[in-house]
Protein backbone atom coordinates (compact mmCIF):
# COMPACT_ATOMS: atom_id res chain seq x y z
CA UNK A 1 0.00 0.00 0.00
CA UNK A 2 1.13 3.19 -0.52
CA UNK A 3 1.08 5.44 2.52
CA UNK A 4 2.68 8.04 0.58
CA UNK A 5 -0.63 8.60 -1.35
CA UNK A 6 -2.79 8.25 1.19
CA UNK A 7 -1.62 10.78 3.54
CA UNK A 8 -1.08 12.92 0.92
CA UNK A 9 -5.18 12.63 -0.07
CA UNK A 10 -5.79 12.87 3.68
CA UNK A 11 -4.06 16.12 4.01
CA UNK A 12 -5.29 17.40 0.86
CA UNK A 13 -8.43 16.25 -0.17
CA UNK A 14 -9.18 18.98 -3.15
CA UNK A 15 -6.49 17.45 -5.14
CA UNK A 16 -7.58 15.75 -8.07
CA UNK A 17 -5.71 12.36 -8.85
CA UNK A 18 -4.70 13.24 -12.01
CA UNK A 19 -2.34 15.72 -11.06
CA UNK A 20 -0.66 13.28 -8.97
CA UNK A 21 -0.36 10.52 -11.51
CA UNK A 22 0.62 12.81 -14.18
CA UNK A 23 3.44 13.87 -11.86
CA UNK A 24 2.48 17.62 -11.55
CA UNK A 25 2.51 17.01 -7.98
CA UNK A 26 4.72 14.83 -5.90
CA UNK A 27 2.76 13.05 -3.10
CA UNK A 28 4.80 12.19 0.31
CA UNK A 29 7.12 9.38 -0.37
CA UNK A 30 6.53 5.49 1.27
CA UNK A 31 7.26 6.12 5.12
CA UNK A 32 6.68 2.71 7.28
CA UNK A 33 3.44 4.38 10.20
CA UNK A 34 3.44 2.39 13.56
CA UNK A 35 0.36 2.83 15.59
CA UNK A 36 0.55 1.80 18.95
CA UNK A 37 -2.02 2.17 21.88
CA UNK A 38 -0.79 3.32 25.40
CA UNK A 39 -2.89 2.69 28.34
CA UNK A 40 -2.96 6.04 30.78
CA UNK A 41 -1.15 6.19 33.79
CA UNK A 42 -2.70 4.51 37.05
CA UNK A 43 -4.93 6.90 38.87
CA UNK A 44 -5.43 9.41 36.05
CA UNK A 45 -9.17 8.83 34.04
CA UNK A 46 -9.92 9.05 38.21
CA UNK A 47 -8.59 12.11 39.06
CA UNK A 48 -9.98 13.81 35.89
CA UNK A 49 -13.20 12.35 37.07
CA UNK A 50 -12.81 14.26 40.37
CA UNK A 51 -12.32 17.25 38.66
CA UNK A 52 -15.28 17.85 37.01
CA UNK A 53 -17.41 17.57 39.48
CA UNK A 54 -20.32 20.07 39.33
CA UNK A 55 -20.17 23.00 41.84
CA UNK A 56 -23.35 22.71 43.74
CA UNK A 57 -24.89 26.76 43.86
CA UNK A 58 -26.66 27.28 47.48
CA UNK A 59 -30.06 28.82 47.19
CA UNK A 60 -30.40 31.67 49.38
CA UNK A 61 -33.17 32.65 50.63
CA UNK A 62 -35.17 36.04 50.88
CA UNK A 63 -32.91 38.56 52.60
CA UNK A 64 -34.31 41.56 53.52
CA UNK A 65 -32.48 45.06 52.32
CA UNK A 66 -30.81 46.01 55.95
CA UNK A 67 -29.66 42.98 56.67
CA UNK A 68 -27.64 42.74 53.03
CA UNK A 69 -23.79 42.95 52.66
CA UNK A 70 -23.90 43.68 56.62
CA UNK A 71 -20.35 42.66 57.22
CA UNK A 72 -19.31 45.37 54.79
CA UNK A 73 -21.90 48.02 56.73
CA UNK A 74 -20.57 47.14 59.82
CA UNK A 75 -17.09 47.75 58.39
CA UNK A 76 -17.78 51.21 57.14
CA UNK A 77 -20.34 52.58 59.67
CA UNK A 78 -18.83 54.62 62.22
CA UNK A 79 -19.16 53.33 66.08
CA UNK A 80 -21.64 54.61 68.73
CA UNK A 81 -18.96 53.70 71.52
CA UNK A 82 -17.79 57.53 72.06
CA UNK A 83 -14.56 57.50 73.16
CA UNK A 84 -12.42 60.83 74.17
CA UNK A 85 -9.90 60.22 76.53
CA UNK A 86 -7.01 60.37 74.02
CA UNK A 87 -7.62 63.95 72.90
CA UNK A 88 -6.20 67.60 74.88
CA UNK A 89 -8.39 68.93 77.36
CA UNK A 90 -9.71 72.28 76.07
CA UNK A 91 -7.34 75.02 77.58
CA UNK A 92 -9.68 78.68 75.87
CA UNK A 93 -13.42 79.11 75.30
CA UNK A 94 -13.45 79.03 71.86
CA UNK A 95 -11.95 75.48 70.15
CA UNK A 96 -12.61 72.94 67.78
CA UNK A 97 -14.76 70.29 69.59
CA UNK A 98 -13.28 67.13 66.87
CA UNK A 99 -9.83 67.98 68.36
CA UNK A 100 -10.28 68.61 71.87
CA UNK A 101 -12.58 66.44 74.58
CA UNK A 102 -15.81 67.32 75.83
CA UNK A 103 -16.35 69.89 78.49
CA UNK A 104 -18.05 67.87 81.29
CA UNK A 105 -20.82 70.59 82.90
CA UNK A 106 -22.43 70.38 85.84
CA UNK A 107 -26.38 69.94 85.83
CA UNK A 108 -26.97 73.40 87.02
CA UNK A 109 -24.92 74.41 84.66
CA UNK A 110 -26.11 72.46 82.21
CA UNK A 111 -30.16 73.19 82.90
CA UNK A 112 -28.40 77.36 82.79
CA UNK A 113 -27.56 77.04 79.45
CA UNK A 114 -30.28 75.29 78.02
CA UNK A 115 -32.81 77.99 79.47
CA UNK A 116 -30.40 80.69 77.79
CA UNK A 117 -30.92 78.92 74.39
CA UNK A 118 -34.22 78.59 75.00
CA UNK A 119 -35.21 82.59 76.19
CA UNK A 120 -37.49 83.79 74.22
CA UNK A 121 -35.45 86.02 72.48
CA UNK A 122 -33.82 82.81 70.77
CA UNK A 123 -35.85 79.65 70.68
CA UNK A 124 -39.24 81.20 72.74
CA UNK A 125 -39.53 77.65 74.62
CA UNK A 126 -39.12 78.28 78.22
CA UNK A 127 -41.14 74.90 78.89
CA UNK A 128 -39.74 72.85 76.74
CA UNK A 129 -39.18 69.52 78.07
CA UNK A 130 -35.44 68.82 79.15
CA UNK A 131 -34.11 65.15 77.73
CA UNK A 132 -31.57 63.13 79.12
CA UNK A 133 -29.56 60.49 76.61
CA UNK A 134 -28.13 57.73 78.67
CA UNK A 135 -25.38 55.51 77.01
CA UNK A 136 -24.66 51.70 78.84
CA UNK A 137 -22.34 49.25 78.52
CA UNK A 138 -24.55 46.18 77.38
CA UNK A 139 -21.93 43.83 77.93
CA UNK A 140 -22.71 40.43 80.49
CA UNK A 141 -21.23 38.65 82.76
CA UNK A 142 -19.08 36.88 80.13
CA UNK A 143 -18.03 38.20 76.82
CA UNK A 144 -20.29 36.74 74.60
CA UNK A 145 -23.63 37.58 76.41
CA UNK A 146 -25.25 40.80 76.26
CA UNK A 147 -27.84 42.49 78.57
CA UNK A 148 -30.96 42.40 76.99
CA UNK A 149 -33.57 45.40 75.95
CA UNK A 150 -35.18 46.52 78.80
CA UNK A 151 -38.31 48.34 80.15
CA UNK A 152 -38.91 50.37 83.48
CA UNK A 153 -40.25 53.10 85.17
CA UNK A 154 -38.38 55.28 87.61
CA UNK A 155 -39.69 56.73 90.92
CA UNK A 156 -39.07 60.53 91.04
CA UNK A 157 -39.04 62.60 93.89
CA UNK A 158 -41.32 65.36 91.70
CA UNK A 159 -43.55 64.38 89.37
CA UNK A 160 -44.58 66.66 86.13
CA UNK A 161 -47.12 66.14 83.30
CA UNK A 162 -45.13 63.25 81.16
CA UNK A 163 -48.31 63.47 78.94
CA UNK A 164 -49.21 59.62 78.99
CA UNK A 165 -52.26 58.12 79.82
CA UNK A 166 -51.56 54.88 82.10
CA UNK A 167 -53.91 52.77 83.24
CA UNK A 168 -53.16 50.83 86.47
CA UNK A 169 -55.01 47.23 87.72
CA UNK A 170 -54.46 46.17 91.62
CA UNK A 171 -55.14 43.24 93.15
CA UNK A 172 -55.21 42.73 96.78
CA UNK A 173 -57.08 40.67 99.77
CA UNK A 174 -56.43 43.71 102.32
CA UNK A 175 -58.93 46.07 102.90
CA UNK A 176 -56.82 49.13 103.47
CA UNK A 177 -54.42 48.19 101.06
CA UNK A 178 -57.05 48.11 98.82
CA UNK A 179 -57.78 51.79 99.77
CA UNK A 180 -54.81 53.21 99.59
CA UNK A 181 -54.41 51.93 95.62
CA UNK A 182 -57.54 53.55 95.33
CA UNK A 183 -56.69 56.67 96.94
CA UNK A 184 -53.26 56.69 95.14
CA UNK A 185 -54.87 56.96 91.57
CA UNK A 186 -55.70 53.40 90.20
CA UNK A 187 -58.07 52.99 87.88
CA UNK A 188 -59.92 49.65 89.34
CA UNK A 189 -58.86 47.76 92.43
CA UNK A 190 -60.36 44.39 93.61
CA UNK A 191 -59.75 41.22 95.56
CA UNK A 192 -60.88 37.57 94.38
CA UNK A 193 -63.98 38.51 92.77
CA UNK A 194 -62.55 40.70 90.33
CA UNK A 195 -60.46 37.65 89.39
CA UNK A 196 -63.43 35.87 88.83
CA UNK A 197 -64.76 38.60 86.91
CA UNK A 198 -61.94 38.77 84.68
CA UNK A 199 -62.19 34.68 84.42
CA UNK A 200 -65.79 34.75 83.02
CA UNK A 201 -64.89 37.84 80.26
CA UNK A 202 -66.58 40.58 82.80
CA UNK A 203 -63.76 42.68 83.00
CA UNK A 204 -61.07 42.86 80.26
CA UNK A 205 -57.35 42.83 80.72
CA UNK A 206 -56.77 44.66 77.40
CA UNK A 207 -58.06 47.71 78.61
CA UNK A 208 -54.94 47.74 81.43
CA UNK A 209 -51.92 48.78 80.75
CA UNK A 210 -49.93 47.50 84.04
CA UNK A 211 -51.17 45.26 86.93
CA UNK A 212 -50.26 45.61 90.57
CA UNK A 213 -50.96 42.88 93.18
CA UNK A 214 -50.24 42.55 96.80
CA UNK A 215 -48.38 39.38 97.84
CA UNK A 216 -51.13 38.12 99.94
CA UNK A 217 -53.44 37.33 96.73
CA UNK A 218 -50.54 35.81 94.51
CA UNK A 219 -51.88 32.18 95.25
CA UNK A 220 -55.13 33.47 93.83
CA UNK A 221 -53.75 35.42 90.60
CA UNK A 222 -51.85 32.32 89.32
CA UNK A 223 -54.85 31.61 87.55
CA UNK A 224 -54.55 34.97 85.33
CA UNK A 225 -50.55 34.02 84.29
CA UNK A 226 -51.26 32.44 80.81
CA UNK A 227 -53.44 35.68 80.04
CA UNK A 228 -51.03 37.94 81.31
CA UNK A 229 -48.22 36.29 80.50
CA UNK A 230 -44.82 39.19 80.87
CA UNK A 231 -47.13 41.77 82.45
CA UNK A 232 -48.17 39.25 85.12
CA UNK A 233 -46.57 40.90 88.46
CA UNK A 234 -43.22 39.75 90.11
CA UNK A 235 -40.79 41.67 92.44
CA UNK A 236 -37.90 42.21 89.61
CA UNK A 237 -40.78 44.43 87.33
CA UNK A 238 -41.85 46.48 90.54
CA UNK A 239 -45.63 45.52 89.99
CA UNK A 240 -45.34 42.90 93.48
CA UNK A 241 -44.91 45.00 96.59
CA UNK A 242 -46.87 45.00 99.55
CA UNK A 243 -46.70 49.07 99.59
CA UNK A 244 -49.26 49.50 97.36
CA UNK A 245 -49.43 52.93 97.28
CA UNK A 246 -46.03 54.14 96.77
CA UNK A 247 -46.11 51.38 93.79
CA UNK A 248 -48.86 52.91 92.23
CA UNK A 249 -48.01 56.58 92.41
CA UNK A 250 -44.25 55.21 90.97
CA UNK A 251 -46.52 53.57 87.81
CA UNK A 252 -48.53 56.98 87.73
CA UNK A 253 -46.29 59.63 87.92
CA UNK A 254 -42.44 57.90 87.68
CA UNK A 255 -39.80 57.95 84.69
CA UNK A 256 -40.91 55.31 81.65
CA UNK A 257 -38.18 54.75 79.71
CA UNK A 258 -36.50 52.09 77.89
CA UNK A 259 -32.96 50.55 76.99
CA UNK A 260 -31.94 49.31 73.83
CA UNK A 261 -29.21 47.33 72.53
CA UNK A 262 -28.01 48.67 69.13
CA UNK A 263 -28.37 46.49 65.91
CA UNK A 264 -24.68 45.77 64.93
CA UNK A 265 -22.79 46.47 68.49
CA UNK A 266 -24.22 44.63 70.83
CA UNK A 267 -22.13 45.76 73.56
CA UNK A 268 -23.85 49.84 73.10
CA UNK A 269 -27.25 50.69 74.50
CA UNK A 270 -29.40 53.92 74.54
CA UNK A 271 -31.75 55.32 77.17
CA UNK A 272 -33.56 58.52 75.90
CA UNK A 273 -36.32 59.72 78.98
CA UNK A 274 -37.57 63.14 79.76
CA UNK A 275 -36.45 64.07 83.32
CA UNK A 276 -39.19 67.35 83.52
CA UNK A 277 -39.80 70.72 82.26
CA UNK A 278 -37.42 73.54 81.86
CA UNK A 279 -39.76 75.65 83.90
CA UNK A 280 -39.38 73.15 86.97
CA UNK A 281 -36.56 74.40 89.42
CA UNK A 282 -32.64 73.30 89.26
CA UNK A 283 -33.18 71.26 92.14
CA UNK A 284 -35.92 69.49 91.24
CA UNK A 285 -34.69 68.61 87.96
CA UNK A 286 -31.44 67.40 89.55
CA UNK A 287 -33.00 65.23 92.37
CA UNK A 288 -35.31 63.21 88.92
CA UNK A 289 -32.20 62.83 87.09
CA UNK A 290 -30.55 61.54 90.39
CA UNK A 291 -33.39 59.01 90.91
CA UNK A 292 -33.54 57.60 86.94
CA UNK A 293 -29.82 57.62 87.11
CA UNK A 294 -29.70 54.98 90.16
CA UNK A 295 -32.64 53.25 88.68
CA UNK A 296 -30.52 52.52 85.88
CA UNK A 297 -28.05 51.20 87.80
CA UNK A 298 -29.80 49.02 89.44
CA UNK A 299 -30.20 46.86 85.99
CA UNK A 300 -26.00 46.43 85.62
CA UNK A 301 -24.89 42.90 85.40
CA UNK A 302 -22.49 41.28 88.03
CA UNK A 303 -19.21 41.87 86.39
CA UNK A 304 -16.26 44.75 86.89
CA UNK A 305 -16.29 47.48 85.07
CA UNK A 306 -19.16 50.53 84.68
CA UNK A 307 -22.25 50.58 83.09
CA UNK A 308 -22.95 54.21 82.39
CA UNK A 309 -20.71 55.25 79.48
CA UNK A 310 -22.29 58.94 79.53
CA UNK A 311 -25.23 61.28 80.04
CA UNK A 312 -25.71 64.30 77.70
CA UNK A 313 -28.59 66.60 78.32
CA UNK A 314 -30.30 68.04 75.83
CA UNK A 315 -33.88 70.34 75.01
CA UNK A 316 -35.64 70.28 71.08
CA UNK A 317 -35.14 72.03 69.36
CA UNK A 318 -32.01 72.67 70.20
CA UNK A 319 -29.55 70.76 68.92
CA UNK A 320 -27.05 71.51 71.69
CA UNK A 321 -25.98 68.43 73.48
CA UNK A 322 -23.87 69.07 76.99
CA UNK A 323 -22.06 66.23 78.93
CA UNK A 324 -22.72 65.58 82.41
CA UNK A 325 -20.84 64.41 85.48
CA UNK A 326 -22.79 61.16 86.46
CA UNK A 327 -20.64 59.84 88.93
CA UNK A 328 -21.06 61.72 91.64
CA UNK A 329 -24.78 60.63 91.80
CA UNK A 330 -23.32 57.46 92.06
CA UNK A 331 -20.78 56.80 93.89
CA UNK A 332 -22.55 56.08 97.15
CA UNK A 333 -24.24 53.01 95.20
CA UNK A 334 -21.05 51.99 94.40
CA UNK A 335 -19.60 51.42 97.69
CA UNK A 336 -22.43 49.94 99.18
CA UNK A 337 -22.88 47.10 95.73
CA UNK A 338 -18.84 46.32 96.22
CA UNK A 339 -19.27 45.68 100.23
CA UNK A 340 -22.23 43.46 98.92
CA UNK A 341 -20.25 41.92 96.80
CA UNK A 342 -17.10 41.36 99.44
CA UNK A 343 -20.03 39.94 101.78
CA UNK A 344 -21.73 37.36 99.82
CA UNK A 345 -18.10 35.87 98.69
CA UNK A 346 -16.53 32.98 100.44
CA UNK A 347 -14.04 33.13 103.12
CA UNK A 348 -10.99 31.46 102.42
CA UNK A 349 -9.92 28.59 104.35
CA UNK A 350 -7.03 29.05 106.70
CA UNK A 351 -4.39 25.92 106.65
CA UNK A 352 -3.59 25.60 110.05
Amino acid sequence: MNFGRILFKTRFPHVSNSLINRGVLSPIPDVNIQFRNYAARKGTRERKRKAKVKVEIQKVGFIPHNLRNREKMLASRPSKKFDDSMKRDPIDDVFAMRYYKWITYSFEEAVRAHRETHHPEIYNKPDANLYVTIELNMQGEKKTRFVDNFKRIAEIPHPFDHEEDRTLLVFAKDEVARQQASEAGAQLVGDVELIKQIQNGQVVLQDFQYFIAHPDILPELVVLRGVMKKKFPNPKAGTLDPDLKRVVKQFLHGINYQAIKDEYEKDFGQINAVIGPLTMSEQHLEANFAALINDVYDQKPRREGGFIRRCLLWSPPSREKLKIAHEIYLSNKEQSKNQKDEENEPEEAVAL
